[in-house]
């Protein structure tokens, strides 16, 4: 069986994490080898500048922030490839779109921050999860990081997340129902578009 990489995208709060890992529970259930990714990854040495940085204590420059985000993915680079070769189904929470729409929304060239990633392996699937910021908001009332207190920054990252499910290789899937209704949906779309499980 071929692999498949599956993107979830979405605020944060919009339940990325949860839906990857009930997808992941549907798929090995059904026989699948299914591996879950998060970006970013904070294990790694440039995962931990990027730690550092949302806690406030670098200041960066949009266009280094998300560079770093970029380096944080080719770092994975090869293990995808790897999982993809043997058959497995990566879920990623959060993955190429992202840079693309936080970058977006502080008003970085959306060509060069495709580009950039250009030699990552592309998403089969990505899956927008789709929630008003007040949602995020009211979802995680404390230990917000610098990204998650700016409302009017979540309203345009919203917008490019939006504009990028126009591309008949997204879904878009509204965040803010209940878990079940969302899994049921994901799990419908997987199996439509991807034929899995």
């Amino acid at each position: 069986m071929r692999g498949a990489l599956i993107a979830f995208e979405g605020l944060d709060q919009s339940g990325k994490q949860t839906q990857a890992e009930l997808l992941c529970d549907t798929l090995v259930a059904a026989g699948r080898s299914c591996d879950l990714l998060s970006f970013p990854d904070y294990a790694t040495p440039i995962g931990s500048e990027i730690h550092r940085a949302l806690r406030g204590e670098r200041d960066y420059t949009p266009d280094v922030m998300q560079l770093l985000y970029v380096a944080n993915r080719y770092e994975t680079k090869g293990r995808i490839a790897r999982l993809l070769d043997a058959g497995h189904v990566v879920l990623c929470d959060r993955y190429m779109a992202s840079s693309i729409a936080y970058g977006e929304a502080q008003e970085l060239d959306r060509e060069w921050l495709g580009d950039v990633q250009r030699f990552l392996p592309a998403p089969d699937l990505t899956i927008l999860l789709d929630i008003p910021p007040q949602v995020a908001v009211e979802r995680k009332a404390s230990g917000r990081d610098r990204y998650e207190r700016d409302l009017a920054l979540l309203q345009r990252v919203r917008e490019s997340y939006r504009q990028q499910a126009a591309d008949p290789t997204w879904a878009l899937i509204r965040g803010d129902r209940p878990q079940e209704i969302v899994r049921a949906e994901v799990s419908r779309v997987v199996a439509s578009r991807l034929a899995l499980p």
